[in-house]
């Protein structure tokens, strides 16, 4: 069965964060390694909406959240500190710990772009001795690994022919996806900026390198792994990527990369319910009105939230006992196993298990919709034309036009469709009103301005979708 698991802001990503193969041999015996997608630690700017942007503030109490101090050496006594392969230059300025891997690179280097590390290696010292002078007393970095460290750092001291190939098919984005973030967390703008850049190229590429086809969730094709080998990733993996992605857009503001990485999971999100649900729990994580509505429309389509009875109308009831009352499928053995399911996942009966406040936002939309649909039994109105107002027609026209919404909102085919699918059904109204042809009665400007009024409808619900989703309670009609 295949499931995503419950996403959390502190959730590790080994799927995605896989290590160098070099890097990996390198560090046996060393602590465990966090992975994360891009803003999983507490010392990451607080995520916001798109319209509101960071203030740039570089502080002594920032700074105190980017490092630690020399005394979380301690904690790392039984550890065996090794000096990077790469990245620990002889004539360095500046010893960095992160994990258990030491960094010896450039203040000046580190100095560029008005970062943060150039307001740290500006603040007095005073009389206490400067941290980052030896390999005994490191500046401590928290909350990254040696490997993302390391993609960063090679941001920094690449040549411009080696930065060329984030342009071509075999750019690695795991490692974009490290130098954007951590970019990010020291506030090097510029570089951060190229990063990002560089992954909206790479995912607008065309065929997609990310995905090879839409909407089939068997046939995703991932173009490399961080030892650069191509595989084909699993369900959870492409999650795990899309997740990082979104993550880092909203993190770091990059309203285009947003845009696309939410278009495509809007697009793969008609397909399986599992990225129904995965769209819906970023929505509500990241507060994207953009996707909310259209995720919680398509899970409430598509998958069932809440216990089937054991009735059937159409069948005689069968002799009631003790053990036959309970008109709820599954018996307090089974919800309490639902309970402890892993959100995202499908039960055994098939039911989507999520949470408690999710399911009610789902109820509540689904109540919303369909009191929608009762208010469209009768027509919008729209304005007729000046010619049909100045003539005995302007009583024909509207005839015309309430016989034949009154017909086509109760055909089989809309009836067809779930009570609350109400864009479904004014969906199937507009296509059959382009289908009605030439209609006695009704002036031919006047039929303009009714087909508006259908597109007009239909705009504004999906616009309102996610108020419809809102908390019970939230909704101005209400």
């Amino acid at each position: 069965m295949v499931h995503f698991p419950k996403l959390q802001a502190d959730q590790p990503s080994d799927i995605i964060h896989q290590r160098d193969s070099s890097a990996s041999s390198s560090s046996s015996g060393s602590s465990r390694k966090r992975g994360r997608c891009d803003s999983d630690t507490q010392d990451q700017r607080p995520r916001g909406k798109m319209s509101k942007a960071y203030d740039d503030v570089d502080t002594d109490s920032e700074m105190e959240a980017l490092v630690c101090p020399t005394s979380c050496l301690q904690t790392a006594a039984g550890l065996r500190l090794k000096r990077d392969d790469r990245y620990y230059f002889e004539d360095g300025s500046c010893v960095f710990l992160v994990e258990d891997t030491l960094f010896n690179v450039h203040r000046s280097i580190l100095s560029k772009d008005s970062s943060s590390f150039s307001t740290m290696f500006s603040l007095p010292q005073g009389n206490v001795i400067a941290e980052g002078l030896s390999d005994d007393n490191p500046i401590v970095l928290s909350g990254d690994t040696p490997d993302e460290f390391r993609h960063f750092l090679w941001a920094l001291y690449a040549l411009p022919p080696e930065l060329l190939i984030v342009t071509t098919p075999s750019a690695n984005l795991l490692h974009l996806i490290d130098i954007a973030r951590i970019s990010n967390k020291y506030s090097f703008k510029s570089l951060e900026t190229w990063a990002l850049d560089a992954i909206q190229e790479y995912v607008n590429r065309k065929p997609s390198p990310i995905l090879s086809a839409i909407p089939s969730p068997q046939s995703y094709v991932f173009i490399s792994d961080r030892d650069g080998q191509p595989r084909t990733p699993t369900q959870e993996e492409t999650a795990h990527l899309l997740t990082c992605l979104i993550r880092l857009a909203q993190m770091c503001q990059h309203e285009r990369l947003l845009n696309t990485m939410i278009t495509l999971l809007r697009q793969l999100m008609v397909s399986s319910v599992q990225y129904a649900y995965l769209a819906m729990t970023l929505a509500d994580e990241l507060d994207l009105r953009v996707l909310k509505g259209a995720a919680y429309l398509e899970v409430m389509h598509k998958a069932v939230v809440v216990r089937k009875l054991r009735v059937d109308v159409l069948k005689p009831p069968a002799p009631t006992n003790a053990s036959s009352s309970n008109l709820v499928h599954g018996d307090s053995s089974s919800t309490a196993s639902d309970s402890s399911g892993e959100e995202g996942s499908l039960d055994e009966s098939g039911r989507l298990i999520i949470t408690r406040a999710q399911q009610l936002r789902l109820l509540a939309g689904y109540y919303r919709l369909t009191s929608t649909w009762d208010k469209l039994r009768t027509p919008p109105p729209f304005e007729h034309s000046h010619s049909c107002s100045a003539t005995w027609h302007q009583q024909g026209c509207t005839q015309s036009w309430l016989e034949f919404w009154k017909e086509k909102t109760r055909s089989d085919a809309v009836m067809g469709l779930g009570l609350a699918d109400v864009l479904g059904r004014l969906r199937l109204v507009q296509k059959e009103y382009d289908r009605w042809g030439s209609a006695t009665y009704m002036h031919h400007d006047c039929r303009m301005n009714a087909k508006k009024a259908i597109g007009e409808v239909i705009r504004r619900v999906e616009d309102a979708l996610p108020d419809y989703f809102a908390e019970p309670g939230g909704f101005e009609d209400e």
